[in-house]
């Protein structure tokens, strides 16, 4: 059976992801300047990956995670963050985040979610971390779009 071939995003049109791949730097350094570690950072990129199915964004983030700092019991528990004693408050918070603006077209970002997220993370680490989300979901797109391969470890 031969391999289907789609589009390659950031390949057919480069200036395009290119302006994606700056703007990711800049969320990112804007997320370091609001107090948001790098951990922080993965956890939520990580989870929103995995939400939304994106193999490819899933390794790439497994691999930072782990380079922040990140054990594989706590990756192997983020998909049952609300069950699991090993996050914190903190990163609690952020993961309600992330599935909020992973699911942003079922509810929005529901008034609940919104104050209870706002009671826990600065307005600075909100903003920052809305930012890396809607980063990652926009990268999550392109790559299930182009059905991009999941690159070795």
């Amino acid at each position: 059976m031969a391999a289907e071939r789609r589009v390659h995003l950031s390949r057919s049109a480069r200036p395009a992801y290119d302006a994606l791949a700056a703007f990711s730097r800049t969320v990112g350094e804007f997320a370091a300047e609001a107090g948001v570690d790098e951990r922080l950072k993965e956890l939520v990129q990580l989870h929103a990956s995995q939400l939304n199915g994106c193999a490819y964004c899933v390794r790439v983030h497994v691999d930072r995670a782990v380079a922040a700092g990140v054990d594989a019991d706590v990756i192997a528990q983020l998909a049952v963050w609300r069950e699991s004693g090993v996050f914190t408050e903190r990163e609690r918070a952020a993961l309600e985040l992330a599935e909020a603006f992973t699911f942003i077209h079922e509810d929005g970002i529901p008034d609940d979610v919104y104050d209870r997220v706002g009671g826990v993370l600065s307005e600075a680490e909100y903003v920052a971390l809305s930012w890396v989300l809607v980063s990652i979901n926009a990268f999550n797109r392109i790559t299930i779009a182009g059905r991009y391969p999941v690159p070795p470890k």
